[in-house]
């Protein structure tokens, strides 16, 4: 698969696609025995498929009612496009967040930060199990950063898009949907939970985590313009 977008029609027109599939760093098994091969295969290629298949045909939905002027659609086409869109992000972070004989336990800023907003790394680790095992329906546990206070938050989202502060970055996510897990785990979803600590790829937290603290939600010129005042 590429890595860049592809094209479609919509209305007569061609369109871009701007949403693609990525390919997984590491085999379907490479995760066994915590999380199968043919959980990582169907999970891949048929869930999170059909979220970017969805997604990209939302876009050419939208476009085709803005071009007829047909604006009674969007509200219901936003709705899905929020809901897909979501979908395809959050898996796409979520196989990042993943490695072969990863877990143990971040280093260096990230370390740090866990500590001063949740304890110790021992509370961060309940917690979020506990957010993501008390998720109400299907839905996501997620270790965010909020940039108004500069500080790690644990996150519930519903579905795929409820829940997280507006400007949330989602750094480490855990995929709590049934899709995730049934097919090894049955009804104990809490050992799925369990397992993927034998898994989590801490070098890329810790860069999601450097990249989000770059956030500044204040543009510099109305700071400036603020403190002459």
């Amino acid at each position: 698969m590429g890595i860049g977008p592809t094209k479609g029609t919509a209305f007569g027109k061609e369109r871009t696609m701007p949403y693609i599939l990525p390919d997984l760093d590491y085999d379907y098994g490479a995760l066994e025995p915590h999380i199968s091969g043919q959980i990582m295969q169907l999970h891949h290629d048929k869930h999170h498929a059909t979220y970017v298949k969805k997604a990209n045909e939302t876009l050419e939905q939208l476009d085709e009612a803005r071009d007829k002027s047909d604006f009674t659609r969007i509200a219901g086409l936003e709705k899905a496009l929020a809901f897909n869109l979501s979908g395809h992000v959050l898996h796409s972070l979520f196989w990042r967040n993943l490695m072969p004989k990863g877990g143990g336990r971040p280093k260096g800023e990230l370390a740090q930060a866990l500590v001063r907003d949740f304890g110790s790394f021992e509370g961060f680790q309940k917690q979020i199990n506990e957010v993501s095992g008390t998720i109400m329906g299907s839905g996501w546990g997620a270790l965010v950063y909020e940039p108004m206070a500069g500080r790690l938050l644990t996150s519930q989202i519903y579905d795929h898009q409820s829940n997280l502060a507006q400007a949330g970055v989602p750094l480490l996510v855990i995929d709590a949907w049934e899709h995730a897990y049934y097919l090894q785990y049955k009804t104990e979803k809490a050992k799925f939970f369990e397992a993927v600590w034998n898994l989590w790829n801490w070098d890329d937290v810790s860069q999601r985590y450097a990249a989000a603290r770059k956030m500044n939600l204040l543009v510099p010129e109305t700071v400036e313009v603020a403190a002459k005042r």
